[in-house]
């Protein structure tokens, strides 16, 4: 059967996409991210405890006082792992993707509800939207929208938005019908008969939808962390790249506290929003009887006041707070002013180090860096559309040459600051037999038939696939297996400690060489090819922007034992702490931030003139030094309208001036 080219067809449609209507997607990239710096502004303005006195004091408001002991505990824990900043840039996130969810899920909602034909019709493409993979929505997300928070925002909006549509359609057709029909005989308008009948008793349902959107977006938020949008994602992929358990624990309590919260105070706001749901909350109370201190809730004028100081008071908080940060800015060496700078990194031990080793660097000299993580596809693609700076991870020419190729016309390649390095497949050093490519040959069974890879993405996973394997006759024999680094290193870590046969991808530097006894599979034929060089990459037109800082990149060098002496502190640190690490190193390598990054000098005095000695009348024959144009000088006009015969111009070449 023929192959249907269906992903070219896609490929295409994108394409034309990108070329006809790049202002719409430019547009809503504009409004989304808007939305979504002001939420975020708003929630790191002020103390984190504060900000959880004010989720307290809702919570005290919608189920009681129990609701509210529970809500401040959970974000003070939240606050005490270090993941404050992190959990509000999430939660930011997804209020503003559940709101524009929202906006277009009820009114969808609703028409389906009245109209079965489009009933019919959305019911197949809400199918299709949820059971499609959720990480395939940030494909097209990447490239339309670039990097950063708008494409998670639109990942995020599309995967959490069947619910709402399909959750508003069911209250408004579970509404009973006599009651609609008694609303339309007495003459009822059928917008009125919506307004006032059928949405009142559908908001139960309704609101339960929203709850599910809430906690869809919120699964798809940590996802969009792959994508450079940061938050609790970012903390997660972080703990997945460095195979941190205690990371990413830490990170996934803080997902569920906020996940329970949002549940909690959805659910009791539908109740609070629907006239059956309140008087059926009043019976309960009534029936119960009595004053209980654990289920108490305040009257809503109540908890508005308390909002309302705690956030006066947080905002003044934040206010003052901001003076500290601008005056530790303006101390030092202030070169860059303030100038904002965004780098981004893989994380991978390389990558992680020189990050932040330049994160500190470039602070030091008054600069506003934000460190940004992503994959290496995505990581490539944001360098390229100039949501990204500069990173200092790409390993060219071999490794990276797929990325270089598609992307290398929209990039600078400011220099290689490592190598050189080196790709190889690698088995543990009890394997006595397999020293070399060659010697895995007729050896799949000892292995089981597969070599343990990592991200398919990488280029050391195109290249052995596509090259190694072919050279030395093993394509046939062994499938490499797409995994991540941690999952390789996960499986190298279980095999060695069994002593079992496995042959994984590796790459130097890398710390395994030094926790396991290895041996690197020798490349008699080269497929490997030569070392590469571990360059930073910068996006088009950067130097010419910042000069000063391209220069210091052209100029920055690292050694080996540089290198794994930092990537060592920063592990010792964990996550959270990358800088805290860097700065403890530069403080046993004094010098190294001079170095590499010198100040810019004091300008230098301008060049004198050769002084002329001219008399002129009054001076009584004394000779005043004046640095005057040549036709400002005494008698210029004369000199210059009577040339001599040789062309030469009387008393502008006396001997010795020039």
């Amino acid at each position: 059967m023929p192959r249907i080219p269906l992903g070219d067809w896609v490929n295409s449609s994108v394409d034309w996409l990108l070329d006809n209507v790049s202002w719409l997607f430019t547009f809503c990239k504009s409004v989304f991210t808007g939305a979504y710096d002001g939420i975020n502004t708003v929630l790191q303005a002020p103390e984190p405890l504060l900000l959880a006195g004010i989720f307290a004091v809702l919570a005290f408001w919608l189920r009681g006082t129990l609701a509210g002991v529970l809500s401040f505990a959970g974000f003070a824990f939240i606050d005490s792992l270090g993941l404050w900043e992190d959990a509000m840039v999430t939660l930011a996130l997804l209020l503003v993707a559940t709101v524009i969810a929202l906006v277009i899920s009820v009114p969808l909602g609703i028409w389906a509800a009245r109209s079965d034909r489009v009933s019919a019709f959305v019911r197949p493409v809400l199918d299709f939207m949820q059971t499609l993979p959720a990480m395939i929505y940030l494909i097209p997300a990447i490239l339309f929208f670039g990097t950063g928070s708008a494409p998670g925002i639109v990942a995020t909006l599309i995967f959490a938005l069947a619910p709402g549509v399909r959750m508003t359609e069911l209250g408004i057709r579970q509404v009973d019908k006599e009651l609609v029909e008694a609303a339309e005989a007495f003459g009822t308008t059928p917008r009125n008969t919506l307004l006032r009948v059928q949405l009142p008793l559908a908001l139960p349902t309704v609101m339960a939808g929203v709850n599910q959107v809430i906690m869809l977006g919120l699964s798809m938020a940590a996802i969009a962390g792959m994508v450079g949008t940061g938050g609790l994602g970012g903390a997660v992929m972080e703990s997945i790249g460095q195979l941190n358990v205690g990371l990413g624990s830490e990170a996934g309590v803080a997902i569920v506290i906020l996940a329970i919260y949002l549940d909690r105070m959805t659910s009791a706001l539908g109740t609070q929003v629907s006239p059956l749901g309140r008087r059926a909350a009043a019976k309960a109370r009534a029936a119960k009887g009595g004053l209980k201190i654990w289920s108490y809730r305040p009257r809503p004028q109540v908890a508005v006041i308390g909002v309302v100081i705690l956030g006066l008071v947080a905002g003044g908080m934040g206010m003052f707070g901001g003076a500290g940060e601008a005056g530790k800015a303006a101390d030092g060496k202030n070169v860059g002013q303030g100038e904002k700078i965004s780098i981004g990194y893989i994380p991978w031990d390389e990558g992680v180090a020189s990050t932040f080793l330049w994160k500190e660097i470039l602070e030091q000299r008054g600069y506003e860096v934000e460190a940004k993580q992503f994959e290496a596809g995505p990581l490539y693609t944001a360098l390229a559309q100039g949501s990204v700076d500069f990173q200092t991870d790409s390993w060219l020419p071999t490794t990276h040459s797929q990325y270089w190729k598609k992307y290398g016309e929209q990039l600078d390649d400011l220099g290689a600051w490592y190598g050189p390095t080196s790709l190889e497949l690698t088995v543990p050093a009890y394997m006595k037999d397999v020293d070399s490519l060659e010697d895995l040959k007729g050896k799949a069974g000892l292995f089981g038939g597969k070599i343990t890879g990592i991200e398919p993405s990488a280029g050391e996973m195109a290249l052995l696939k596509s090259k190694v394997l072919k050279e030395y006759g093993l394509d046939k024999e062994y499938k490499v297996v797409d995994s991540s680094t941690p999952a390789m290193l996960a499986e190298l870590k279980r095999a060695y400690s069994k002593k079992e046969p496995i042959v994984v991808t590796l790459w130097s530097p890398h710390w395994a060489y030094n926790d396991y006894e290895l041996k690197k599979l020798k490349d008699p034929k080269g497929a490997w090819g030569e070392g590469d060089g571990v360059h930073t990459l910068s996006r088009k037109g950067f130097a010419g922007d910042n000069p000063t800082v391209a220069k210091w990149l052209k100029n920055f060098k690292m050694s080996e034992k540089q290198l794994t002496s930092l990537e060592a502190e920063i592990n010792k640190a964990g996550k959270g702490k990358q800088q805290d690490a860097v700065r403890a190193w530069l403080k046993d390598n004094p010098g190294l931030v001079d170095r590499w990054a010198r100040s810019r000098a004091a300008p230098a005095p301008p060049r004198r003139r050769p002084s002329v000695r001219w008399t002129w009348p009054g001076s009584r024959g004394r000779g005043h030094r004046r640095h005057l144009p040549v036709e400002e000088r005494p008698g210029a006009a004369r000199l210059q309208a009577e040339p001599q015969a040789d062309g030469r111009r009387p008393g502008l070449h006396r001997p010795g001036l020039r």
